[in-house]
């Protein structure tokens, strides 16, 4: 697994350029390598490539909601191990039950801060270093 530093590699779903570029900061702030997806297709796409160490998803997407994107990353033998953080700027019990249907890890409600990123970085990340 290749970890720039002591960071790790983290990949964010949403479609939302204001709540990516924020995460951005605080994830390279941090000292973690990051790469943004726009929406779950995209995604996809990156993650073959990418490899992350952890997932966060935004669950309100256009095309592949959070939801489809996450238990299509879970099903994928390859990809099955790496912790998904689900996003929502709602904060319901069903979501959070939803999202660990899918198979999520956690949830984190948006706007998030800093803290509450990095804890979350801090928290699922290692579960993915392991795997080779």
């Amino acid at each position: 697994m290749s970890v720039t530093g002591s960071g790790y590699k983290v990949l964010v779903i949403d479609d939302s350029n204001t709540i990516r570029r924020s995460a951005e900061i605080f994830l390279k702030q941090g000292g973690h390598d990051v790469m943004l997806a726009e929406d779950g297709f995209d995604a996809l796409s990156k993650i073959n490539d990418y490899h992350p160490d952890l997932i966060f998803c935004d669950i309100l997407m256009p095309r592949l909601d959070g939801y489809q994107t996450c238990a299509i990353i879970k099903k994928n033998v390859k990809f099955s191990s790496v912790p998904v953080v689900m996003l929502s700027s709602k904060d319901g019990v069903f979501d959070k039950a939803r999202g660990r249907m899918v198979g999520s890890q956690d949830y984190l409600t948006k706007p998030f801060t800093k803290d509450q990123l990095l804890q979350a970085v801090k928290q699922f990340g290692s579960a993915n270093q392991g795997v080779l």
